[in-house]
């Protein structure tokens, strides 16, 4: 008999050899239909692989993310084998499941796949998938392994099985399918019920630009069809909610190939915007007494190489700015916190004067791969809403928290309600990634745990995804298309204070080592802009949108009215301007809801006489005629409902 630990805490006895598929029977029948997939003691394995030991076993269905994965993963195999059968020759590579779907890297030859040979691809993989052939693994010698796809003349699976030991190599077989595989699958093909092609793109081998060029297929699949539509209809909406579209209707950013790939250029209304994000969070940071800080946009290559930024990240980075100085390099700066280590450094800190809170607005510029630039979400130069706060080991606790307050102040105040929290720790299984102590990493980890659960914060522990020098807090923050985004982190940092030598002299006349937090709420302005964008469709909290409200006189001699009302509004600190163009109050309503301002005001002989506006809210509401006052007092308390208090 092995003892099974089940998420719920319960131990149960089962005979050995019992599968996870019959663990879940024992459970309950409906249970059992829906299980797709399983992990024991942290390894992923199949719903009918032998349990032959004592261990945790975790059960997953569609409705889990691990769950999704071995789903669209086995799709994958479904998909590369109706491509076998319906491009003949063509060489598979890689297959795997993505946040939404999967993809297959795909040697064509030759031959080509469009947009107009999706169908076909999507048919022959569902009469596939109709077979409900069962997903197989099965061990393979190395030796064996080769001579399969040196037969088959696939010189890609042939350098993946190179690097691989004997004893570890398994396949996958299905129907009349096999695939080099580490498993991860779902009982039989019969799951999967809907599948949609949705793009192929150009891949380089393992993202190499000296290697071949390689077909990617991406696609998606679901066990419903109703899924699938459900799918579909909100791909067509994030096409409209799409960033880069709408910043560019809506006249916030653009980019220049003269400037260069992956460098925003901030027209007049998005630095605006911009700079009303940052006075608001300046605001709050002042509130919560963080100093303001400004440091260069370069720095010695010393300075990184004493951060450990050089060795982690300077081969992929923009390279060393030589000076006329025979050996003195800079680099671009990539990270604020090296520069803020040597601004607590520049004289000696009692307890008394801790902690101490530097924030900056600082830019900073990494060398993206082009194939990996997207927009805002994803450049070479952007600017971090960056703060390190510098404290005694006794003030880290409450420090941590205040930190929490202040991201959760940011995130209620633009809307974003719906978010989990992640624990980020090390790897243990590769300590060689991190830098500094054992202990330190114990002591960093466990600051953050405890503060997330007196915070009684929903997250989840997540091993491998530290920072090289320390643990982290992020806010995985769901938008309104229901898709996760990492917003703002929350670091805790031993090590940065030891490689700088950073102290202060403590209570018993003794020097100190300090620990330092850093955070983010906003994680990058660019990123940010992007994501609140696509959540909003550029329909911004109210406070935050470039003009709160456009005036829009019947006729040319009502101009001198309006202009009367636009300087009334604009006492009342409210953002409007006016349009007087040649054209119908129709078209100029119509083309205010394409540019999203929040409040349309009609102004005529009536509202003159009155000393009133006709208010028109975005979206087609009409709010009728009031005095100019009640208007101002109307969006004014719209917005101190929006804004939080901190």
């Amino acid at each position: 008999m092995i003892k099974i630990k089940l998420p719920d805490g319960s131990v149960k006895e089962f005979p050995q050899g019992t599968t996870p598929m019959e663990v879940a029977k024992s459970i309950s029948e409906g249970l059992a239909r829906n299980v797709i997939s399983a992990k024991f003691n942290d390894a992923t394995i199949e719903t009918v692989t032998p349990l032959v030991e004592d261990g945790t076993l975790v059960l997953f269905t569609w409705k889990d993310d691990e769950g999704k994965k071995a789903f669209w993963h086995s799709t994958s195999h479904v998909v590369a084998q109706a491509l076998e059968e319906l491009y003949p020759g063509v060489k598979l590579t890689i297959g795997p499941a993505i946040e939404n779907g999967f993809y297959y890297d795909i040697d064509l030859g030759e031959q080509t796949i469009s947009e107009k040979d999706f169908p076909e691809i999507e048919k022959r993989a569902l009469e596939i998938a109709r077979g409900k052939h069962e997903y197989k693994m099965r061990s393979v010698s190395k030796v064996d392994a080769l001579k399969l796809y040196q037969t088959q003349g696939n010189e890609y699976k042939v350098e993946l099985i190179e690097n691989l030991e004997d004893g570890t190599i398994t396949f996958c077989d299905h129907d009349t399918f096999t695939d080099l595989c580490r498993g991860g699958h779902i009982p039989n093909t019969g799951f999967i019920k809907a599948i949609k092609i949705l793009s192929v793109a150009g891949a380089y081998w393992r993202g190499d630009e000296k290697n071949t060029q390689l077909t990617r297929v991406y696609g998606i699949s679901f066990p419903k069809q109703k899924e699938l539509t459900e799918y579909l209809e909100l791909l067509e909406e994030a096409k409209k909610r799409d960033h880069r579209k709408l910043g560019k209707e809506l006249e916030l950013f653009t980019f220049s190939q003269k400037v260069g790939q992956g460098l925003p250029l901030w027209l007049p209304k998005g630095a605006a915007l911009r700079e009303r994000l940052e006075n608001f969070l300046k605001k709050a940071q002042k509130k919560a007494g963080y100093e303001m800080v400004a440091t260069p946009h370069i720095g010695q290559k010393e300075l990184y190489v004493t951060s450990g930024h050089y060795a982690k990240y300077g081969a992929d980075s923009f390279q060393p700015i030589k000076t006329p100085k025979e050996d003195e390099e800079f680099l671009l700066k990539p990270m604020n916190c090296p520069h803020h280590c040597e601004i607590f450094k520049h004289r000696p800190f009692s307890y008394r004067e801790l902690p101490k809170r530097y924030a900056e607005f600082g830019t900073v510029y990494r060398y993206e791969q082009s194939g990996e630039l997207h927009g805002l979400t994803r450049v070479r130069g952007f600017t971090q809403d960056d703060a390190h706060i510098f404290c005694t080991p006794d003030q880290l606790d409450t420090e941590f928290k205040d930190v929490i307050d202040l991201v959760l102040y940011v995130f209620g105040s633009l809307g974003f309600e719906n978010f989990r929290t992640q624990v980020s720790v090390r790897d243990p299984e590769h300590p060689e990634k991190y830098i500094g102590s054992v202990e330190n990493w114990d002591k960093a980890e466990k600051a953050i745990l405890n503060a997330a659960m007196d915070k009684g914060l929903d997250y989840e522990v997540v091993s491998g995804e530290a920072a090289f020098y320390g643990p982290k807090l992020d806010f995985m923050v769901k938008d309104a298309l229901g898709r996760n985004w990492q917003l703002g982190t929350i670091q805790v940092d031993y090590n940065l204070p030891e490689r700088f030598d950073l102290t202060y002299k403590g209570s018993d006349n003794e020097l100190h080592r300090p620990v330092m937090i850093h955070r983010a709420p906003f994680g990058s302005m660019e990123r940010f802009v992007a994501i609140l964008l696509e959540h909003t469709g550029g329909n911004f909290p109210l406070w935050l949108t470039p003009e709160q409200a456009i005036l829009l006189p019947i006729s040319e001699k009502h101009e001198k009215y309006a202009k009367k009302v636009l300087n009334s509004l604009e006492n009342d600190e409210i953002r409007a301007l006016i349009d007087n163009r040649n054209e119908t109050v129709g078209k100029k309503i119509r083309e205010a809801e394409m540019n999203k301002i929040p409040f349309m005001l009609i102004v005529g002989e009536n509202e003159e006489v009155s000393h009133t506006v006709s208010v028109r809210r975005h979206g087609g509401e009409d709010l009728g005629a009031m005095p100019i006052k009640d208007f101002a007092e109307l969006v004014n308390k719209k917005i101190n409902s929006n804004l939080k208090s901190f």
